[in-house]
């Protein structure tokens, strides 16, 4: 199996980066993994390792670009090229923690969409409550003014991930809403309720924003402005609520005492909702595996990153999923 990252996105790049590469491959013999990136920076982390080639560029997309722009005008940049390692061949899927927005531009000039779907979703795994159990949430920013057929699509590409990826039969699907009754909404949410619940989807309707990390369904649909603003809110609640905890527990001697006793308690709350475990956020509906590793991705996330890129590729997710939109579109859409 061969594999191209980009090696020189993210905030931790490429030390992480290559980290993470060199665990997946000490893991896995069969992996043949294109760097893309700076050579001088990446060579000298690898000791010449056998499952490792590095592709040379020192032109990469800041965070910063606007993404369109950046793809078109940097055409040498690592992201850009690791797409285009796909798209050629060379390469079975392509990773990148960059600029999201330039990764699915790349996505839709390099290796395009797939037959049938009108937009891709960008789609992470949420973890849950329950311990090795997530969600997969989609669509997350990708598709802002989305249309009631895109949400369809969103749960069969969702619904084949779920069960052929992560080994979950006749997965859930929920329909992100204000509340639970049917009827409840904007015109989006109401037009997409009755698309889902005609769809021979294991559909279990509407499911509010508090009701997520419940693991009240499996895949969860929606635009991606309502999903971008879901994610951002959870981040930032997740991270203002361990810092608080940091906060109270250092705060004197006594609460240090008790910190050391709880640790491995909080250790296993953080482990549990931890977003490294669960890889990126996939980007389907392009014609060939391409995954968003997270912004601040270090090894591990690196590392579980590579691991479902490669669950992808065998279980031959994007095939699957276009074989089953072109037979199924017109009675889904029924």
């Amino acid at each position: 199996m061969k594999l191209a990252i980009d090696a020189m996105g993210g905030d931790h790049a490429p030390q992480e980066i290559v980290k993470g590469a060199i665990q997946a491959a000490k893991t896995y013999s069969d992996l043949k993994i294109t760097l893309v990136g700076d050579q001088t920076k990446i060579e000298p982390m690898l000791n010449s390792h056998p499952q490792f080639e590095i592709l040379h560029t020192t032109e990469k997309i800041e965070a910063t670009d606007s993404p369109v722009k950046a793809v078109r005008k940097k055409k040498d940049a690592s992201m850009v090229l690791a797409i285009h390692a796909v798209k050629e061949g060379r390469a079975d899927a392509a990773i990148s923690a960059g600029n999201t927005g330039a990764l699915m531009a790349a996505g839709l000039f390099g290796v395009g969409r797939i037959k049938g779907i009108d937009r891709p979703a960008l789609a992470p795994t949420f973890p849950t409550v329950k311990k090795n159990e997530g969600f997969l949430f989609l669509d997350v920013g990708s598709n802002m003014d989305a249309k009631p057929e895109h949400l369809l699509q969103y749960a069969i590409m969702g619904s084949i991930y779920t069960e052929k990826v992560l080994n979950k039969p006749k997965p859930r699907i929920g329909l992100l809403n204000v509340g639970e009754e049917p009827g409840k909404g904007n015109e989006l949410s109401k037009a997409a309720y009755s698309l889902l619940k005609d769809a021979p989807l294991n559909f279990v309707g509407n499911v509010e924003s508090r009701e997520l990390l419940q693991g009240a369904a499996d895949v969860v649909v929606c635009d991606g402005f309502s999903g971008n603003l879901v994610l951002k809110a959870i981040e930032g609640s997740a991270m203002s609520f361990f810092s608080l905890i940091k906060e109270e527990l250092t705060s004197s001697f006594f609460s240090k005492v008790l910190a050391g006793l709880l640790y491995p308690k909080l250790k296993g709350i953080k482990n549990t909702m931890d977003y490294a475990a669960y890889g990126g956020a996939c980007l389907f509906g392009l014609a060939a595996p391409v995954i968003k590793a997270h912004g601040s991705s270090n090894a591990h996330a690196t590392y579980t990153t590579i691991q479902q890129a490669r669950l992808l590729v065998e279980k031959n997710v994007v095939n699957t999923i276009e074989e089953t939109i072109l037979e199924k579109r017109d009675q889904w859409a029924k």
